[in-house]
């Protein structure tokens, strides 16, 4: 045993024969602590290993996995040019690619264009296509194609709602590359028109735009493109499988199938939701999105670029001309009751004309809270000082001497809205509210085509409760500005401020942001000093996505659509590989 240790000892690593040996001699209690011991240093090993071979790989996306999405409506113009229900506009989001594309934050990139030039004085604007980009039919994308569309949107006769975009807009082709846009005047926002979908001409300019058989089949440039379609028996579209276009310019989609399904209402949306006929969903209902979070659905929202409002119309009724009354209501009304209540949750309350996602354009005020208590009193001291009494009926009234006759005028007026629940509803809590401080509101509900036909447009009505939809910032002129206070203009407070109009003309051409943020805010000020309206909320854009898909974030949308500005990225699926095996796929993704 002696002359062993001895060889061992004397030995710089112990032979195989040698181990067995010395293992040999162990007893069943060594052995056991021994082989305990070797399964400790393996297991630690692997963990070591392991945990360095971690500090070196990243998780990143993969192609593969599918989602299939329901939503309400039927696709009738899927195109660029005449898109104007959400169902269309979707699918052009999906299907087309413009010049320029809007990035999740709101700002404007390059997608087809290469580059492009402003001029000094903003009245031109030069643009430079990218090479090999392609329509999905394999056809490149041409400076003819980009005239072709800009000619159609143009167009008097076909009436495209993007029409209003182009006007005094000329476009011609330097080379086979470069295009030039001529402008009247400057336009701080032209770039946004940029994002119009490019159409091939091939497939639309020897048929009518209305009945091209690419309305339901459409060919474009973007992410994905049309894979299969499926009809009812009586022609109507209920199913389009999407698949990736690997020759998107900004890098081939993630997700290898795109399913969507189209449904006429809300409740059948919903049924086939939760029947896993589908697994995303979009534009609900806050009740039915409160319903769905307790069933375990993941449910997101977002600010809409939407400003609803009791919007006075001083011509029908004079008592809106007095800004303590406007001011009284505004105190009255309990915004906050509103969201909780009405969108449950969904929306914020504002105070302001510019939609709260326009965030830019929000000065940062620290505002020391007013109790519910305190306004109600301040309302009700200012009409009292007023000369505004209680009456026989409960509601406030003024007597007068007009013309050595007593006159009594009632301190009431009537609130003209959508047959809409949430519109509904939230009349409903606005005539509570001012009723507290003697005000006396009749509320008169209306089918959405009557209300726009018959009570909007010949502007017949004492407060209109109505949202405005603010796409960009050159529609608060359509919706302030007094040239737009007769129909077709969307100047529902029927406003006029020779001030006001001078900062929407100004702002609406200047190039400069932050010269173009003082003149919004300046806007801003001036509608709240005259009050023309009572801001009372923005609604959430509500959709329901899968648990497994992971997307970068959106942090502003305009309209529905919008929801797919980052849809290339999407992925659901992941594979982990060293970083430094990392290669940059394109411009706008990193993997």
């Amino acid at each position: 045993m002696e002359n062993l240790h001895n060889r061992i000892s004397n030995s710089k690593l112990p032979s195989k024969r040698e181990i067995k040996i010395a293992i040999s001699t162990f007893s069943r209690k060594e052995r056991i602590v021994f082989s305990g011991f070797c399964l400790i240093l393996v297991m630690t090993t692997i963990l070591i290993l392991e945990n360095i071979n971690q500090m070196f790989m990243t998780e990143i996306p993969m192609a593969g996995g599918s989602i299939s999405e329901g939503i309400i409506g039927t696709p009738r113009f899927i195109n660029p040019i005449l898109a104007s229900s959400d169902t269309d506009r979707d699918l052009a989001s999906l299907i087309y690619s413009g010049l320029m594309r809007k990035s999740t934050d709101g700002s404007i990139t390059t997608d087809l264009a290469e580059s492009y030039n402003i001029s000094k004085d903003g009245s031109s604007y030069t643009f430079v296509l990218k090479d090999k980009i392609y329509f999905h039919d394999g056809q490149p994308v041409t400076a003819d194609d980009v005239i072709f569309t800009i000619k159609e949107v143009k167009d008097p006769i076909i009436k495209s709602p993007y029409k209003g975009n182009w006007d005094g807009v000329t476009v011609e082709k330097k080379d086979d590359k470069t295009l030039v846009f001529t402008l009247k005047q400057p336009y701080a926002l032209f770039l946004e028109n940029m994002t119009l979908g490019i159409m091939p001409a091939h497939l639309w300019d020897n048929t009518p735009l209305e009945l091209n058989d690419a309305n339901t089949k459409p060919i474009g440039s973007g992410p994905y493109m049309i894979n299969a379609v499926n009809k009812q028996s009586s022609g109507i579209i209920d199913y389009y499988e999407l698949t990736p276009f690997k020759k998107f310019i900004l890098g081939e989609p993630y997700i290898e199938n795109i399913n969507l399904y189209f449904y006429q209402n809300e409740n059948d949306l919903i049924k086939a939701l939760v029947d896993k006929k589908i697994e995303a969903i979009s534009s609900i209902t806050p009740i039915n999105a409160e319903d769905l979070k307790e069933k375990n659905y993941q449910v997101e929202s977002i600010v809409l670029s939407r400003v609803f409002g009791l919007f006075f119309n001083q011509n029908a009724n004079h008592l809106f001309t007095d800004k303590n009354i406007v001011a009284a209501i505004n105190q009255a009304i309990d915004k906050d009751k509103i969201v909780r209540d009405v969108l449950l949750g969904y929306g914020v309350t504002i105070d302001d004309p510019i939609p709260p996602n326009m965030i830019k354009y929000h000065e940062l005020e620290d505002k020391e809270p007013i109790s519910r208590k305190d306004l109600l009193e301040k309302a009700q001291n200012n009409l009292s000082k007023d000369g505004w009494k209680i009456g026989a009926d409960g509601f406030l009234e003024k007597t007068t001497t007009e013309k050595k006759k007593k006159v009594v005028t009632k301190l009431e007026f009537s609130i003209s809205t959508g047959s809409v629940p949430e519109l509904v509803k939230t009349a409903e809590l606005i005539k509570q509210d001012l009723a507290v401080i003697g005000i006396k509101v009749d509320i008169k509900i209306f089918e959405t085509g009557n209300l726009n036909q018959n009570v909007i447009r010949p502007r017949k009505y004492d407060a209109l409760l109505f949202g405005t939809i603010i796409n960009r910032e050159s529609d608060l002129f359509a919706f302030w500005h007094s040239s737009q206070r007769k129909d077709p203009g969307l100047n529902v407070a029927m406003y006029t401020n020779a001030k006001v109009d001078k900062i929407l003309e100004d702002a609406f051409v200047s190039l400069d942001e932050q010269s173009r943020i003082k003149k919004y805010i300046q806007f801003s000020e001036e509608i709240k000093k005259d009050m023309p309206a009572v801001f009372l909320y923005s609604p959430d854009f509500i959709y329901i996505v899968p648990k497994n898909l992971k997307e970068p974030k959106i942090d502003q949308i305009i309209s529905p659509s919008d929801r797919y500005l980052n849809v290339h990225l999407w992925y659901t699926q992941t594979e982990k590989v060293w970083k430094i095996f990392i290669k940059t796929k394109n411009k706008t993704n990193t993997y």
